[in-house]
């Protein structure tokens, strides 16, 4: 590939959300788009999800992660879509991206229009502080997904998974087939962390105990995991004291959260939100830097990869657009989460003709539901669901009349029965 040095659109990270963003801004009129890449093979992390349940909202059947990845992978290819990988983008400002690698060292691309594509990373032992001794035998659960399914190495035979993420109930079943023993996945909350269906699939049907409320207070081993120390844990998330239980494992895997990858951002002085730890965007996903756009996991962690794609697609039309410079200058409000809700993605709102798609999370599991945009105590819209957990993202559209309707910033609640 003849590296240029100018390009209409230039994305950072191969995975759906770069692919998806690509091939949109191609459709939507862009030229020369660039796809820039860390890793040596595009897809992101899908190329370790061999586990089906990919594409049932978007393409309407069920397939594999590199399935999945492929399509737009194959879709990239045919409209001449440059990825550049095994390169890290150093920094990155408006126009502008330094970026190396091993061919051509250090070099610099401008850019029309930037769309940031870059995932999303797994908070460590670190992050969490658990007590214990520095053993082996200690991983996130996508690093041991990655290990098994792409090196073929199993990391462990009698396993604690600490978080009922959707990865790390993934990967209670994985272990499972490839013949380790699951003795518990322990999740501090009182409710699950990820899709109920990944609950009854991965462990329910292999018959893995869930002990929720619960979470390690130890971890114990000389030179590698040799048990842990689960306790009930209070309302506060507090360990209850004589509600110790002893475990015997020879490794832990953490599934304790996804942090969105934004020190490139924060670098490039891009505001950040403090609920979704990503970019605040609009509708049109802007960043706050005019012509640098944001999708995907390093907007907000998503549950289901059909939604990252759907996203991207907008981020990637919206880049085409202000290359052009097609995308009009507009006045924003803000979107707020209220009652019952934790974030709402976009944050700000712009006032057009256009509908909006406005995605949202639970702050905590509710049963028969009213979910209602707000504007001045009015209520724009609503729909009611039989139930909402924070594990699974929630979404409300705002049509052409009902954004005609808007005069101040837009209030999402979520209320339960009669509240």
């Amino acid at each position: 590939m003849e590296q240029k040095e100018k390009y209409d659109i230039v994305i950072i990270g191969a995975g759906p959300a770069g692919l998806a963003a690509a091939i949109s801004a191609r459709e939507s009129g862009a030229g020369d788009v660039l796809i820039i890449e860390r890793d040596t093979h595009p897809g992101g992390i899908l190329q370790q999800c061999i586990h089906p349940g990919f594409g049932l909202d978007y393409f309407g059947e069920e397939l594999t992660g590199p399935e999945y990845a492929y399509r737009f992978f194959r879709k990239a290819a045919e409209y001449d879509i440059s990825i550049l990988l095994d390169t890290m983008v150093l920094s990155l400002e408006k126009g502008y991206i330094c970026a190396v690698n091993p061919q051509k060292g250090m070099f610099e691309v401008n850019a029309k229009a930037i769309v940031l594509a870059m995932g999303c990373r797994e908070r460590t032992r670190g992050a969490i502080k658990i007590p214990g001794t520095r053993a082996a035998g200690i991983y996130t659960a996508g690093t041991a997904q990655r290990m098994l399914n792409i090196k073929g190495e199993l990391v462990g035979r009698k396993i604690v998974i600490l978080g009922s993420g959707d990865i790390g109930m993934i990967m209670a079943r994985r272990m499972t087939l490839e013949g380790a023993e699951v003795r518990a996945v322990v999740e501090i909350l009182p409710y699950l962390s990820g899709l109920i269906r990944n609950k009854v699939q991965c462990l329910d049907d292999y018959g893995i105990p869930l002990k929720l409320a619960h979470t390690i207070t130890d971890i114990s081993g000389i030179n590698r995991v040799e048990s842990v120390t689960i306790c009930k844990v209070d309302d506060d998330k507090i360990p209850v004291r004589g509600s110790e239980e002893i475990i015997e494992c020879d490794t832990v895997l953490l599934s304790v959260g996804l942090v969105p990858e934004n020190e490139l951002s924060m670098d490039a002085g891009i505001k950040l939100s403090a609920a979704t730890k990503g970019p605040v965007v609009d509708q049109f996903m802007q960043t706050s830097i005019k012509g640098i756009f944001a999708c995907g996991n390093v907007l907000h962690v998503n549950d289901l990869v059909d939604n990252v794609t759907r996203e991207s697609q907008i981020a990637g039309k919206s880049a085409a657009l202000y290359a052009a410079d097609k995308l009009p200058q507009m006045i924003h409000i803000n979107t707020v989460a209220g009652q019952g809700v934790s974030y709402v993605c976009p944050q700000l709102l712009a006032c057009t003709e256009d509908e909006a798609d406005l995605f949202f999370r639970v702050r905590r599991p509710m049963n028969k539901v009213t979910m209602s945009v707000l504007c001045n105590s009015r209520i724009i819209t609503s729909r009611r669901s039989a139930r909402v957990s924070p594990g699974e993202m929630d979404k409300l559209v705002l049509s052409k009349e009902m954004m005609q309707a808007v005069n101040g910033d837009i209030i999402i609640s979520v209320k339960e029965g009669n509240e």
